[in-house]
């Protein structure tokens, strides 16, 4: 397995989907996903260490495993089939037992930004789906970021996302 971190969300503009950007920590390659809209926004406030002022899913699930007295170990990207990703996130009871659980990639990943637990993406799928990473450098990265992206998309989803807790 190799352990990695979430280096950027995009949006993907051949059809504007949100795309994750997982580096891995020994190497220059990376591993895009594409996820939905309502995980992006998840992944961004996460990434952003924003609070919202509803807990979305994401921070419900760590609010009801802390007060269970468990927590989220690690999350693993475990394997590839048609083009979707899938995922197990690993939870560890009061008791000290493991259990994992099948999940979205999406989802983990969420979860992993609320826990700080660590990331791995096993082998065989980092080999047949990782990419050159397209930040060579870390300067690299944080000037495509602050020049280029355009975070247009995700205030839209943030002001959306707002609008949906002031109903509820």
């Amino acid at each position: 397995m190799r352990e990695v971190v979430i280096k950027a969300l995009l949006v993907d503009p051949s059809n504007n989907s949100p795309v994750v950007l997982l580096k891995d920590r020994a190497s220059r390659k990376a591993l895009p996903i594409w996820i939905g809209d309502s995980e992006a926004i998840s992944i961004a406030f996460g990434l952003q260490k924003e609070d919202f002022p509803r807990p979305l899913t994401h921070v419900l699930m760590k609010q009801m495993l802390e007060n269970l007295n468990a927590r989220i170990d690690k999350v693993v990207i475990k394997s590839v089939r048609d083009g979707t990703f899938f995922a197990s996130i690993y939870i560890r009871d009061a008791q000290g037992d493991v259990m994992e659980f099948d999940a979205r990639p999406s989802d983990s990943l969420a979860l992993s930004l609320r826990s700080g637990c660590q990331i791995f993406v096993e082998d065989e799928v980092f080999s047949s789906e990782a990419i050159e990473s397209p930040f060579a450098e870390e300067d690299e990265f944080h000037d495509f970021v602050e020049d280029e992206l355009d975070l247009g998309e995700f205030r839209k989803w943030k002001e959306w996302a707002e609008a949906e807790a002031e109903e509820s």
